[in-house]
């Protein structure tokens, strides 16, 4: 059934892994409130709407991207992709991507103006490293490095910009929690580089899972999701016994990595997907929680 326009766009921005750019700012935010006992509304929300932005546009120039390099094939096992289904035009498609990078510029003006020339570095950076990740002669999701973009613009660099915006500093705790988002948010990249890794190596698209093979690629999932619960201890001196809290996920960790080594590669890998992006959420929930009580 084809979906109407408006649920074209909708799905192209890929709603269900959204998350993904919201809990670091979260979280960052959260260990602001604990080290300063106040939040600044205005950076918190200009920041998130940057995020969110962001990677809507990265989303967009990903759909088109991988549409006019042909791996967006008919038998992808992955959710169809508004641009290869022709829901939506090429041409319009990137536009919107470019729209969508405009607008998160807009929020750094104000960000740049709040946080200074920090936030312009990061910014730009995060702004080049989106169109880049599709975009360019040597695209990023077509190397093994998606991992490495995601744990470093979701994790190291979100959290820590969110923190600085609301401090104007960092704090070694908020480099500590940022690593444990990011594995996380690395997580959900390596799930779909693992169900799309048949189409991607016939493509040449040659993914981390391409690169390591199914087996190996397995074994770094179940690391990327319980590392971040393995470091807890690190927070110990700043949280005391608030730093188990992110424990209560971790049924849900182990029921995702059970789900992923036991599955069979296929569709069956877009809920996997979704629901991993769900447990990041949930820890960086519970690990804000431990920042605010």
């Amino acid at each position: 059934m084809t979906p109407s326009r408006l649920q074209a766009w909708f799905l192209a921005c890929r709603p269900k892994t959204l998350s993904v750019s919201l809990s670091p700012v979260l979280v960052g935010t959260a260990i602001a409130w604990h080290d300063s006992g106040r939040i600044l509304w205005l950076p918190l929300l200009a920041a998130a709407l940057g995020a969110a932005l962001i990677q809507i546009g990265t989303n967009l120039f990903n759909d088109v991207g991988d549409f006019r390099r042909g791996t967006d094939t008919p038998d992808r096992l992955g959710p169809k992709r508004a641009t290869a289904e022709g829901w939506l035009g090429a041409g319009v498609v990137e536009g919107a991507a470019w729209l969508a990078f405009a607008l998160a510029f807009l929020c750094g003006i104000y960000l740049v103006a709040h946080g200074g020339w920090p936030i312009v570095i990061i910014g730009l950076a995060s702004l080049a490293a989106g169109w880049a990740y599709t975009g360019g002669p040597a695209p990023i999701a077509y190397r093994p490095l998606g991992e490495v973009f995601v744990f470093i613009f979701f994790g190291l660099v979100a959290v820590g910009g969110s923190y600085y915006l609301q401090m104007l500093t960092l704090a070694p705790v908020a480099v500590v929690a940022a690593t444990l988002i990011g594995l996380h948010a690395a997580a959900v990249i390596t799930v779909n580089n693992y169900r799309d890794h048949d189409g991607d190596a016939r493509n040449g698209k040659n993914t981390l899972a391409v690169l390591l093979g199914r087996p190996a690629t397995r074994r770094l999932y179940s690391a990327e999701m319980l590392v971040p619960y393995a470091l807890l201890p690190l927070l110990a001196a700043s949280l005391g016994w608030r730093a188990t809290l992110p424990l209560l996920s971790l049924p849900l960790a182990l029921r995702l990595i059970q789900r992923f080594n036991s599955e069979a590669p296929g569709p069956v890998f877009n809920g996997i997907l979704a629901a991993t992006a769900g447990l990041q959420m949930a820890y960086a929930l519970l690990l804000s929680l431990s920042f605010a009580i």
